[in-house]
């Protein structure tokens, strides 16, 4: 029964550090994992460099092996912490903890594969909260309710620009034709894409009089599209109501985001 309660208050002690940054014990294991988040990914760079790999490949792939058990490591106290590990393992950070670690493994069996690495790079995320940023965590919570507000529209109008693209794709296809480039229709839409998103890489252009005049109105109405999700999504900001979030960590599913007087967490339930 004692080992017990000291595997347990251990176990909490160990959540405090890892999860929570209001102690100076955690804000200090926070700033060591973001130091050591940003060393691992210049280094994953630096492998890149096909000089310097040639120089120093042997210690980068040292280095490389030596963060990914670290993280490894780091990623197994966070599930053995937390009441409910799968619940973790499934949120946002937790799939990057996990992503964060796996491109090294799979490297073994495919070659290159340690190039991934730079995901880890959304780890450094966590600074909102080691830094007490709590008006960040407001902000970005408003523009997620917004996103998700949003959505609906969002997705009718990406279906409306596809079928207007298989539309002008098509249409094109049939005015320029073969010996002009549009060789097919997925090829024709594949240009109306890049014209009506005004990127215009050049590798299909029209030739006759009336595909340039289709060109010219693909353009213009490109500018008028660009603004539709902008303005979607900025509506629903206006919208949104703010509210305040603190930076607690649940103990049981690791969830963050709770209401400064919550008691209890908002996703599973458990006591904050």
């Amino acid at each position: 029964m004692f080992g017990n309660a000291r595997l347990h208050a251990f176990r909490r002690r160990l959540h405090e550090v890892i999860f929570e940054a209001d102690t100076p014990a955690g804000k200090t294991f926070d700033v060591a994992l973001i130091i050591t988040i940003l060393a691992s990914v210049g280094a994953v760079m630096l492998e890149s460099i096909a000089s310097f790999r040639a120089a120093h490949g042997a210690a980068l792939r040292f280095a490389e092996w030596g963060f990914t058990l670290l993280f490894t490591l780091e990623y197994l106290l966070r599930l053995w912490t937390v009441g409910r590990p799968l619940r973790y393992a499934t949120s946002f950070f937790g799939i990057v903890d996990l992503l964060a670690i796996l491109p090294t493994y799979l490297s073994i069996l495919l070659p290159g594969a340690q190039y991934f690495l730079v995901i880890r790079l959304l780890r450094v995320l966590r600074v909102f909260r080691v830094l007490k940023l709590a008006q960040y965590l407001i902000e970005a919570d408003e523009l997620r309710r917004a996103l998700r507000a949003s959505r609906r529209k969002i997705i009718v109008f990406l279906v409306a620009v596809l079928t207007l693209n298989v539309i002008l794709g098509s249409l094109m296809y049939l005015v320029e034709g073969a010996e002009n480039g549009f060789t097919s229709i997925p090829r024709s839409i594949y240009w109306s894409i890049v014209t009506l998103t005004t990127v215009g890489y050049g590798d299909i252009s029209p030739r006759t009089n009336l595909g340039q005049a289709l060109a010219s109105f693909i353009m213009i109405i490109g500018y008028a599209i660009i603004a539709v999700p902008t303005g979607i999504v900025t509506a629903e900001m206006t919208w949104t109501r703010r509210r305040p979030v603190s930076t607690q960590v649940c103990p049981q599913c690791a969830a963050e985001g709770h209401d400064p007087d919550a008691v209890f967490c908002k996703r599973c339930g458990a006591r904050l």
